[in-house]
């Protein structure tokens, strides 16, 4: 049962509730417009660039980071195994690639090859070719290293080949070709490629390795390099080389026609090989620990097996690189050549084979030198 004065009480309620809401006018309501969003730009993720030089000066750590990456991108067959199947690759590819060509390539050859008729013939030829391979697998290069090598290694005997005893190009191109596919895919199968190799634009000093200008200078000077010194033997010493000790050579007269533009074809080959085995790696080697070794050498304290050190080994990493690359380039480049046209082309005699390997030898020192200072710049 209600009173009266509940009954006020609940109006009074409800009219101060009408007195505080806004006043309703009846209107018609009408449906807003949607909302246009217009995408005028795709964006992925924003990620900050690689620096190895900043990532090194921040935590220290990118030179062990590359070694472990390195160390997992390694084959996971056993280390004791792995040269021995690299060599067995390396000669059965070889054999199988002159048996498929047998007709272009050895055919083409035998008008003037030498047969090895003794077993120290091959013995030789055998013994250094898997000496090439274990200098290119123990030296810790990859394909690209070993296909660089190869190639400045096998240049001299072709070019002798194509100039003076007038052979086939096509001859010399597929035997280059198997030559080059026998010493890479063992490498590329087993060892991942360096960091100057497999991306140059992630590498230290990638502003240099990666530079298109700078790659196609540094060939330049390499090949002009390769071509100055064969032109210089032409015209001092080695045509008489080439008549008394080449004694089925058919005529000398490539030497006395030949021109700097005319063997530019061969020697940029040869310099595009020396830049790529030499320079790009020497020019990704870190010189922070360099420094410190230098800032800690003090000659008042060192003792003198110290000193004598210093002065004879106290360069730079790029320095030591180019040292090391340009001596085994000047070994490997001056024997093979030696080896292959003394026991491989017939009539020739060891002076001759001597005159000819040292001009590679020297092309190969100068070429050396010539690129320590480009990059020393």
């Amino acid at each position: 049962m209600r009173t009266r004065k509940q009954t006020r009480a609940e109006e009074s309620a409800e009219a101060d509730a009408a007195s505080s809401s806004p006043t309703h006018h009846p209107t018609h309501s009408f449906p807003s417009p949607p909302t246009v969003v217009s995408i005028t730009k795709f964006e992925g993720p924003t990620t900050a660039p690689y620096s190895s030089s900043s990532s090194s000066k921040r935590d220290g750590g990118s030179a062990d980071d590359d070694t472990r990456l390195a160390a997992a991108a390694q084959s996971k067959l056993p280390k004791l195994i792995q040269f021995p199947l690299v060599a067995i690759l390396s000669l059965a590819l070889s054999q199988l690639g002159y048996s498929l060509t047998w007709a272009h390539t050895k055919g083409a050859l035998a008008a003037h090859a030498r047969l090895l008729d003794t077993w120290t013939d091959v013995g030789l030829v055998v013994g250094w070719r898997l000496f090439e391979l274990a200098l290119g697998w123990f030296g810790n290069y990859d394909g690209y290293d070993i296909t660089a090598l190869n190639l400045l290694s096998s240049g001299p005997l072709l070019y002798l080949l194509f100039a003076f005893y007038e052979t086939p190009a096509s001859a010399l191109l597929a035997t280059l070709a198997i030559e080059t596919a026998a010493t890479y895919v063992p490498f590329r199968l087993l060892r991942p490629l360096s960091a100057a190799h497999a991306d140059p634009t992630r590498a230290p000093n990638a502003e240099i390795v990666a530079d298109r200008p700078i790659a196609l200078l540094t060939t330049l000077l390499a090949g002009a390099i390769y071509s100055v010194t064969l032109f210089f033997a032409y015209a001092t010493y080695l045509p008489p080389y080439l008549v008394v000790y080449f004694t089925s050579l058919p005529s000398v007269a490539s030497a006395h026609e030949a021109t700097y533009v005319g063997l530019l074809p061969v020697t940029l080959v040869l310099g595009f090989a020396a830049r790529s085995f030499v320079f790009a790696p020497a020019a990704t080697e870190e010189v922070v620990v360099e420094t410190a070794r230098a800032e800690r050498f003090d000659p008042a304290r060192a003792t003198l097996p110290e000193t004598v050190r210093w002065n004879f080994w106290g360069w730079s990493a790029q320095t030591k690189t180019v040292i090391r690359r340009t001596a085994l380039l000047m070994l490997v480049v001056g024997a093979n050549t030696f080896l292959q046209t003394r026991l491989t082309v017939d009539g020739v005699e060891t002076p001759g084979a001597a005159a000819w390997s040292s001009v590679w030898v020297l092309a190969a020192a100068v070429t050396g030198v010539g690129l320590a200072a480009v990059g020393s710049v």
